[in-house]
């Protein structure tokens, strides 16, 4: 049985990308070791049998270019908020698994996005929902409803970043019309894959006192679900 293959120009951004990451886990990006990672690349889209990554074929280099660097800013930022939350919350800080529903039932889409938020301090995936297209994060120091959703406004705006980077052009579309619609797309910008980091508390850890017990949290709030957000302490 012959299954679809993408063609070479469709998977050349794919290829391209699994070069660099070969190069970067080696800490080599001479010619001879990109070679290989090239070569394994081939081998890993071509001959393994595996689902092939579906691209939208379209890239957008400035948004891209935007999105590296507010990514590294907010990786920056992120980890000072997660050093005072550490410093001034310490194992008072209440965490929470947060469940987050994304427009996009891409693969690739769905990926970059649980890959960006778990790369910028203060949150990691640990469960996917590839039917429904929703990713469970474990989020350090949401105490409420409130900054649970947040939260959820945090990692759509990630997911809006890639959609612009290399979304299809209908996925594109229906964001702008999001938008336009005035329903809350999770951007802060228009058109803009800049990226706003998933701490929630960092304003919040000065003015409260360590022994203040939150008011309210994810499971009390009118309308939330168990199964979308659940509160722990942290030991």
């Amino acid at each position: 049985m012959t299954r679809p293959k993408n063609s070479l120009l469709v998977e050349l951004p794919l290829l391209v990308w699994l070069v660099v990451v070969w190069g970067a886990l080696w800490g080599d990006f001479g010619p001879g070791n990109l070679l290989v990672g090239l070569v394994l690349a081939l081998l890993v889209t071509w001959v393994l049998y595996l689902p092939p990554v579906q691209l939208s074929g379209r890239f957008n280099p400035f948004q891209f270019a935007l999105f590296a660097v507010t990514f590294v800013w907010q990786v920056a930022k992120a980890s000072f908020e997660v050093m005072l939350i550490a410093i001034l919350v310490g194992p008072r800080a209440r965490n929470a698994v947060v469940g987050v529903q994304l427009r996009t039932r891409s693969d690739l889409l769905l990926t970059a996005t649980g890959h960006t938020m778990t790369l910028i301090p203060g949150s990691l995936v640990v469960e996917v929902d590839r039917a429904s297209g929703t990713l469970y994060f474990h989020a350090l120091n949401v105490r409420s409803a409130q900054e649970a959703e947040d939260f959820r406004r945090s990692a759509l705006r990630v997911e809006a970043a890639w959609i612009r980077i290399m979304g299809t052009p209908e996925e594109l579309a229906a964001l702008r019309a999001e938008r336009g619609g005035g329903r809350a797309s999770g951007t802060d910008r228009p058109d803009s894959a800049a990226l706003s980091s998933p701490i929630t508390a960092s304003l919040q850890i000065v003015g409260r006192r360590r022994d203040e017990v939150p008011t309210g949290s994810p499971a009390d709030a009118p309308g939330s679900t168990p199964t979308d957000t659940h509160e722990e302490d942290h030991p």
